[in-house]
């Protein structure tokens, strides 16, 4: 029997998934071509070294760019700014699994899960560059400061260096600030005293643009890295107005992570030539095959 190309690819594919689910190990993601296997440093032109002109070039609407002369051009830009996300509160092993190969294969930023996965998925990519991403008090935010803080350190132990935060958003409509401050800043505490990254999602659907402001306000007076504008679970997703004031708001110091409804190449671009610098989409696959064929 005869396997044509596409057929021989999805083998391929399969088997890895197997290996990953029965061996819960990988190879590494290849590094910049060296020589030696450590990063480049030397041209500052491809994707790692100069993420910021990366980041330029796919606002300006590029969708590939090339490492270095010579080698095959790859969206890896683009990828290394999408967090590859499954939230859903029915996914199985297998679909973590299958979300962890697929980040190894493009080189997401991270795989963005439960805290029930994070376990798994730390397993799963344990011997590669991507990271695990946790959300806590998630999807609405209306836990105690403690239960959040909690909750960020167990998924941490678990092996997540990233966390995806609910505010309290009952408190911020409230105009009741310093609860607000209090919840964000007990995770940010505990993110940071374990080396993992804090980002705050504000369900910005739910809030005026007054409200908006005040909670990038207090996401960075508390020391957060990142503020996000949803869980994809609210009333609405990300949209560019959101973004571009909460940029607006927060400056160059932080990041901005959209996330909600960003299902094609052109909703990704229109978000990060609003300002953001991180992306969160379930539909990460199929915006990497877009840019792939653009």
């Amino acid at each position: 029997m005869q396997l044509d190309r596409t057929a021989i690819e999805r083998l391929v594919e399969q088997i890895t998934k197997e290996v990953l689910i029965l061996l819960q190990e990988g190879g590494d993601v290849p590094e910049c071509v060296s020589g030696n296997g450590s990063s480049c440093s030397s041209c500052g032109q491809c994707p790692e070294t100069a993420p910021d002109r990366s980041r330029e070039a796919i606002a300006e609407g590029a969708s590939r760019l090339s490492a270095s002369l010579g080698v095959k051009s790859i969206p890896e830009d683009i990828a290394s700014m999408i967090d590859h996300t499954l939230l859903k509160p029915d996914a199985t092993p297998d679909q973590i699994a299958q979300l962890c190969y697929e980040a190894k294969k493009y080189g997401f930023a991270s795989v963005c899960v439960n805290p029930v996965n994070v376990k798994l998925a730390a397993d799963l990519l344990k011997h590669s560059r991507v990271k695990v991403c946790a959300v806590v008090g998630f999807p609405l935010g209306a836990v105690p400061p403690e239960a959040k803080a909690y909750e960020t350190l167990e998924a941490i132990r678990d092996g997540a260096t990233e966390i995806d935060m609910v505010i309290n958003v009952g408190a911020l409509k409230a105009a009741d600030y310093d609860t607000v401050e209090r919840d964000i800043a007990a995770v940010v505490h505990t993110c940071h005293a374990n080396g993992a990254i804090c980002k705050v999602i504000i369900e910005a659907a739910l809030l005026t643009n007054e409200e908006k402001v005040k909670a990038c306000q207090l996401s960075k007076k508390a020391g957060a890295d990142y503020v996000k504008t949803s869980t994809g679970f609210g009333p609405g997703g990300a949209t560019v107005e959101d973004v571009a004031l909460m940029r607006q708001v927060v400056g160059p110091e932080m990041g901005v992570k959209a996330a909600g409804g960003i299902r094609t190449l052109a909703d990704l671009q229109s978000m990060v030539r609003a300002g953001a610098t991180r992306i969160g989409a379930s539909a990460s696959v199929k915006i990497m095959q877009e840019a792939q064929h653009a």
